[in-house]
């Protein structure tokens, strides 16, 4: 029987309508070669088909823009928002804009054209989270911005341009809807009753266990109750903490583990398939004008966290038209099939 599941952080419903005897091999789809090398600007010795760039983990002396780095960061070639110009508010009638002021950057994952992030060593996954949480404090010091989301797609129907194996990071100078459904949710449950409601969700899901896909010291690994998607995955930090960017050193290490551990399964049990996954950690608490105490219980309602979708399924035009999901899978079973993977 389908029934209407409601997330109480995201506000949103979604439908779980299971289909008799659905197993993971349903949503397989052939797996296609990966694409030979040919010009592939991310590729070691390539550095010059590249903007500058601006951060990069070398293991030697090597010099910027030239061979001997393991990951390397660049601006987008094609940016989505520019970092240069003036941050400008206007009313157009009714509605509103802002002038298209951002910063818009590619983490070059691994020299190696052929290598994956979910199939890196962890101490290399480790020094990509390194690259990402350098990138975002620096991007936090430039008062046009007010949210950083870091991102990646893996596969062409997740949106990845190419093959070779990077991530992304866009800062913006609002605060995104999805980002702002989770804040205010937040911090209505903390002012009702002066606790994190991402650690109250911890705490059940893992009472429950039936969601729970993997548990350790410091992350747990879940799906949630309410899936928009299939297998959809969440991690998050068992220590309460609003912002990515304050992991240790052995945090982040943690981290790589669990994230190779968590795409490994996915892999695994759904051949490879393409996926997304974001970052939602707090927005740069910004001083707002008027409103003094804005940000005031952000470090103690937030909690920050990855998201993971594999894209296995489409949104359509019910999707679209309701902003409601179909979800064919119970969150439950999802669960299970990526805990009994080792």
């Amino acid at each position: 029987m389908p029934e209407l599941r409601y997330d109480p952080i995201r506000w949103r419903w979604t439908i779980i309508s299971p289909e008799r005897g659905i197993r993971p091999k349903d949503f397989i789809k052939e797996k296609k070669e990966p694409p030979p090398k040919n010009n592939c600007p991310f590729c070691e010795g390539n550095e010059d088909k590249t903007p500058p760039e601006v951060f990069s983990i070398r293991e030697d002396k090597s010099e910027k823009n030239k061979p001997g780095w393991k990951v390397r960061v660049v601006p987008n070639k094609f940016p989505a928002l520019r970092i240069e110009g003036e941050l400008i508010r206007k009313g157009v009638g009714i509605f509103d804009s802002v002038s298209g002021i951002g910063a818009h950057e590619v983490i070059i994952e691994t020299p190696n054209h052929f290598l994956q992030l979910q199939d890196m060593e962890i101490n290399d996954i480790k020094k990509v989270l390194i690259s990402y949480k350098a990138r975002y404090i620096d991007l936090t010091k430039d008062v046009r911005f007010r949210y950083i989301l870091i991102f990646k797609n893996y596969g062409a129907e997740a949106g990845a341009s190419l093959y070779h194996s990077h991530s992304q990071l866009i800062a913006t100078p609002i605060i995104p809807l999805a980002v702002v459904a989770e804040l205010e949710a937040a911090r209505e449950h903390y002012s009702e009753k002066e606790r994190c409601i991402f650690c109250d969700l911890l705490q059940q899901e893992i009472s429950f266990s039936e969601r729970i896909i993997f548990k350790n010291d410091k992350f747990v690994v879940w799906a949630p109750f309410a899936s928009s998607f299939p297998f959809e995955t969440w991690i998050f930090p068992l220590k309460h903490s609003h912002d990515f960017s304050e992991c240790d050193d052995e945090e982040l290490y943690e981290l790589s583990f669990v994230l190779k551990d968590t795409l490994e399964r996915i892999k695994i049990l759904l051949n490879d398939p393409p996926y997304n996954f974001v970052i939602h950690t707090a927005p740069i608490p910004r001083p707002r004008p008027g409103r003094p105490g804005y940000w005031e219980t952000l470090p103690y309602d937030y909690h920050w966290h990855i998201e993971i979708i594999p894209r296995i399924t489409y949104i359509a035009g019910f999707e679209w038209g309701s902003g409601l999901y179909i979800n064919p899978i119970l969150p439950e079973e999802a669960a299970k099939y990526l805990r009994e993977i080792k």
